[in-house]
């Protein structure tokens, strides 16, 4: 079987790093979100791979399309048909938007999806792409297990039914303050640092509009919600939880402790990550270049007073929980 790890979290809460610091190990290889598409990636003649290169010019996606042709697999990294919504149906779109809502709603949003015979056809082929493209990625970099840091609870609950796949999960959590600023914001709190390589390397951010505090808690909020309506029914052996700010405080034994969950030797980790060849699609600091791993906190000074409040009360009880105190300024 392939041996992947999934990276489960709320977006902008610290995957990518995650998946790059895993990726330091001999054994691990990611090339981030592998639910990757026109969306995600926008134009690819300017998009840039973690390498440096323009994706479309990058020798290792190049080998991945050639190695992808020979398993009889069309690929193509803006049109790569790794995500299970790729399946060309409105109606199933729909079935697939709301996000994981624990077993009662999640057997009737199978049963509703069942009804269509293109997510009964999609659905077999999306998992033999998947399966595909994680054993060409081994085969190309010699590794034995792939990380995914795609995050989204949905893909994850497919994935696990894909019987190619032996799958662990990480679930990372970080401070719902913080990402919340993140989902506001995320040109300046969530990208590379050198504004000409953000957005994908073009330094053109797309005008979108962005959530206001009270929105941005609620997305927070169910992101989490959703991860353990789904973690409740995944065998405890098969997943760890890990915060994003113990990962920046204490890198070195949280990584130790990841490891060893995946059965790996810790003494074959690279301790300068950034000096791994990667070939990353995900978030901006993936075209950083310092090696330096710090909490970032800007939440605490950036947020106001006001908007604090608002976050306590939509999502503060949840971020308590998992041990975030409520704090004001």
């Amino acid at each position: 079987m392939l041996k992947l790890v999934y990276i489960l979290a709320a977006s902008h809460s610290g995957s990518t790093l995650l998946s790059m610091l895993l990726n330091s190990h001999s054994q691990v290889v990611t090339t981030g979100e592998l639910k990757f598409s026109s969306k995600d990636i926008g134009d690819t003649e300017r998009y840039r791979c973690s390498c440096g290169q323009f994706i479309n010019q990058c020798s290792f996606w190049q080998k991945v399309k050639t190695e992808m042709h020979r398993k009889g697999y069309e690929f193509e990294i803006s049109n790569a048909g790794m995500d299970y919504s790729s399946v060309e149906s409105q109606y199933v779109k729909r079935l697939l938007k709301p996000l994981h809502r624990g077993p009662l709603l999640e057997y009737c949003r199978d049963l509703a999806l069942n009804l269509s015979p293109s997510w009964r056809k999609g659905l077999t082929q999306v998992q033999k792409r998947n399966a595909a493209l994680i054993e060409t990625i081994l085969e190309i970099t010699g590794a034995k297990v792939v990380v995914d840091s795609s995050k989204t609870d949905l893909r994850l609950k497919y994935l696990l039914r894909n019987k190619q796949l032996e799958i662990k999960v990480i679930r990372l959590i970080r401070d719902g303050r913080a990402v919340a600023l993140t989902y506001m914001n995320p040109a300046e709190f969530a990208d590379a640092k050198k504004t000409d390589l953000r957005a994908g390397g073009t330094g053109e951010y797309r005008k979108k509009k962005r959530p206001q505090i009270e929105k941005a808690a609620h997305q927070w909020k169910r992101s989490n919600e959703a991860a353990e309506n789904l973690l409740r029914r995944l065998d405890r052996s098969r997943w760890m939880e890990i915060r994003y700010e113990q990962l920046c405080s204490d890198l070195d034994n949280t990584l130790d402790s990841i490891f060893a969950f995946l059965g790996l030797d810790p003494g074959m980790r690279n301790h300068d990550f950034r000096s791994v060849e990667n070939h990353v699609v995900g978030n901006g600091m993936r075209l950083d270049t310092t090696s330096k791993v710090y909490l970032d906190e800007r939440w605490k000074t950036v947020l106001s007073p006001d908007q604090i409040k608002i976050f306590e009360e939509v999502a503060g009880f949840k971020n308590q929980c998992y041990g975030y105190h409520k704090k004001l300024r």
